[in-house]
């Protein structure tokens, strides 16, 4: 839901207000997803602690809001014009569309599997387990795909999805200890 001080803009459209210095890019992905890959400059407050950490930032500032696809930027945006933050922007399309634009992006050389394609692999192996051993062992383990089946109706209607935060929170997923933290401003 757009609030009435919310644009989108383009990638190619938003980049030259970041780099005249008048919007600040702030990323909204998770831990491991900012580690990965980000715009150079960009601030980084995952959406989960938007709320908590939003005091670090001027709500008179104007905000370019950059998650992978806009979803979360939207719901971003959402958390801080209820704040009182003034001038927001939505990049469309995300960091996905800003690498398509052929806009910077600082890779790391760190490989770690993608958090989508974790959850993916997580739900498929647990619905064939749970498949499998609802034919061969007992009807009630059908309960365990329903329940992955749910799981994923809730995250593709509402863009929460309870799997994904937990897999974030794994040791794997921690962002690397060179750095104090994954949430201070990247230069």
């Amino acid at each position: 839901m757009k609030t009435s001080n919310t644009k989108t803009l383009a990638p190619a459209a938003v980049n030259p207000l970041i780099a005249a210095g008048t919007h600040k890019l702030l990323d909204v992905r998770t831990n491991v997803e900012f580690a990965e890959h980000h715009v150079p400059g960009s601030q980084h407050i995952p959406l989960d602690q938007l709320d908590l950490e939003c005091a670090r930032l001027d709500p008179s500032s104007p905000l370019a809001l950059l998650c992978l696809g806009g979803k979360r930027a939207a719901q971003a945006a959402e958390i801080l014009s209820e704040k009182g933050f003034q001038d927001l922007t939505v990049i469309e399309g995300g960091l996905t569309a800003w690498q398509a634009a052929g806009l910077p992006v600082q890779k790391s050389d760190r490989k770690i599997l993608p958090l989508m394609r974790q959850v993916q692999l997580t739900v498929g192996v647990l619905a064939l387990t749970g498949s499998l051993l609802a034919i061969f062992v007992n009807p009630l383990f059908a309960i365990l795909p329903a329940i992955l089946g749910a799981g994923l109706t809730l995250a593709g209607s509402t863009g929460w999805c309870g799997l994904a935060i937990f897999l974030s929170k794994m040791p794997w997923n921690r962002c690397p200890k060179a750095q104090t933290s994954c949430c201070a401003a990247q230069s």
